[in-house]
């Protein structure tokens, strides 16, 4: 599942256009030749990590059953596992709004919070939830409930570390310099 594509949100991308490849904000496609349409496709490439890491997030949580009166039972036993309001979906609804149109910095933020106030016994908890739930709408046939429980949470984590990371917006170019410096230096 990928988020919509919003025009308002290439402003990194279209900055690192300019910088990178000299482009100019309002230059027609028809005048571009191979090579700079390669060089496009890299910057491009290389903005892609938050985009695809908030797809994988949204992915990730359509695993789940939905929020519907037939995934209640789910979602109120991942609550009482995980000690945690933070997953529900009367509480995350609006950031899965904003994910799938591109925005995925609160759903990241408001997981990662979510996993960080569970302790050890409630990450296993939440695992065997996960995971039984997982195993009812899939074929694992070799895995148990708490082996891909705890690796839907493992991957969920990962996931809106990523969608963070990659929104650290340190591609400036006064970064970017200070970075070459300090490895130059050493």
């Amino acid at each position: 599942m990928l988020p919509e594509v919003r025009l308002h949100l290439a402003g990194p991308l279209t900055e690192q256009l300019e910088h990178q490849l000299g482009l100019a904000p309002h230059r027609e496609a028809g005048d571009l030749d191979v090579e700079r349409v390669a060089g496009i496709a890299i910057v491009a490439a290389a903005h892609s990590d938050g985009y695809a890491a908030t797809g994988h997030l949204l992915g990730l949580l359509a695993a789940l059953p939905a929020p519907t009166k037939a995934g209640e039972r789910f979602w109120s036993d991942l609550w009482r596992s995980s000690g945690t309001a933070y997953l529900l979906p009367a509480n995350i609804k609006a950031a899965v709004l904003r994910s799938l149109e591109g925005e995925g910095i609160a759903l990241a933020r408001q997981i990662l919070s979510a996993v960080d106030e569970m302790t050890p016994s409630q990450r296993v908890a939440v695992g065997e939830v996960v995971g039984q739930a997982l195993t009812e709408s899939d074929y694992f046939p070799d895995l148990k409930t708490q082996v891909i429980g705890e690796l839907w949470l493992r991957d969920l984590e990962l996931t809106a570390w990523r969608v963070l990371h990659a929104d650290r917006r340190s591609d400036d170019p006064t970064g970017r310099r200070a970075f070459l410096d300090a490895w130059t230096s050493v």
